[in-house]
């Protein structure tokens, strides 16, 4: 007897970007010289001063069962830093505490969808976006932005895609995977028209401090009491700190949805990792100086990246305003994104990320989460590839 599977599960497609990093890092265990753009993860180690924070919890016998939406210590240093940070007031019971920013985007959509309900979702976007609303039943609405537009979604485009069934809209300043940052103005009208309509708002601001050239990163629930009661604020660790593989963040929300997610991550996960929030709360209450260096690295990466590919006839690229990656336009070259993708890495080995996984078939993903070195060579590498189609 063959096991039926439950259908909404089985049609989930896997993430494309761990495809392609797994195939590189296969390439890499034969011998063979890869060039890698794909990986959405800091190169840096975590910060001295947060691993040693959670070596101590460790070696102190930290090792229990945490409370399922977080530790007390932790919940506290983050209602501090959005209070601080992004002028957002919240109280600790408005906050949980999840393994990882994508496990918290997953719960809050879960909570909040019902069958039917409409998530609008501007493209380009990450990835996981519209599998998490697929799997909860919702239906993902693709809002197409355009390169000329800086992939920013506009106004009018926005009021048009709002239907009675609209439910939320999912913004992500910095953005994965074009790097865009949405201006305090251009917020302030989304929030006015999700006020208006009474949608609610997940703002995904995991990037927040990776912003370059004078950019700003605004947080859209500070804006006034009416749109903070419409907005899920999601955070964590993962690329601010280098904490990915530590599995932490966060998110801040009306009570109704914590209410709910707290049942849901009771049932599923329990608590996050018991020594690694200790790591969360250094992190959050320690020094800052690593996450600045970080950032002008990136920043540094960032320039020279863009620079290199702007100047390769038949590629054009939004500059990026934070985050760490670059979305180069490699439509002129007659090939779709999947198949670039893999005559690049099969012929020069060089792993970047079709675009089709974000809503974006004209382009690739690149990450300059990478080392100098490793970006001076793979551009060498895309300049050979494309001077031969």
């Amino acid at each position: 007897m063959t096991a039926e599977m439950n259908p909404r599960i089985a049609s989930i497609a896997p993430s494309v970007t761990l495809g392609i990093t797994a195939k590189a890092k296969a390439m890499k265990a034969d011998g063979k010289e890869v060039f890698s753009f794909a990986a959405g993860e800091p190169d840096f180690d975590t910060p001295e001063n947060i691993k040693k924070a959670a070596a101590d919890a460790l070696a102190r016998g930290e090792t229990k069962y945490s409370p399922a939406s977080g530790a007390a210590d932790l919940k506290a240093a983050i209602v501090a830093k959005l209070k601080n940070d992004n002028g957002l007031e919240y109280e600790a019971s408005q906050i949980v505490v999840s393994n990882g920013a994508k496990h918290s985007l997953f719960n809050v959509i879960m909570a909040m969808c019902k069958e039917g309900d409409e998530v609008i979702i501007p493209a380009p976007y990450w990835l996981s976006y519209p599998e998490m609303v697929n799997i909860a039943g919702g239906k993902p609405v693709v809002l197409t932005c355009k390169e000329e537009d800086d992939y920013k979604m506009k106004p009018e485009a926005l009021e048009a895609a709002i239907t009675p069934k609209t439910k939320a809209i999912i913004i992500n300043s910095p953005s994965n995977p074009i790097g865009i940052v949405y201006s305090e103005d251009e917020l302030r009208t989304i929030a006015d028209i999700a006020v208006k309509h009474g949608i609610y708002v997940i703002s995904d601001e995991i990037y927040e401090k990776l912003v370059y050239e004078g950019a700003k990163h605004v947080s859209i629930g500070s804006f006034s009491d009416e749109i903070l009661k419409l907005t899920v604020t999601v955070n964590g660790f993962s690329k601010a700190y280098s904490m990915t593989g530590w599995r932490l963040g966060y998110f801040a929300a009306p009570s109704e949805i914590v209410k709910c997610v707290n049942a849901l991550q009771s049932h599923s996960t329990s608590g996050p990792n018991t020594f690694a929030q200790f790591g969360g709360v250094e992190a959050l209450t320690g020094p800052q100086d690593a996450v600045e260096e970080m950032r002008k690295a990136f920043e540094e990466r960032r320039e020279y990246l863009y620079e290199r590919l702007t100047a390769i006839d038949g590629i054009t690229c939004v500059k990026p305003g934070g985050a760490f990656y670059v979305l180069p336009n490699i439509s002129s070259f007659g090939l779709d994104s999947l198949s670039f993708a893999d005559k690049l890495l099969d012929s020069k080995g060089v792993a970047v990320v079709p675009g089709v996984a974000f809503g974006a078939d004209a382009t690739v993903r690149m990450s300059y989460a990478c080392s100098m070195d490793n970006i001076k060579g793979g551009v060498d590498r895309i300049e050979e590839f494309v001077a031969s189609l």
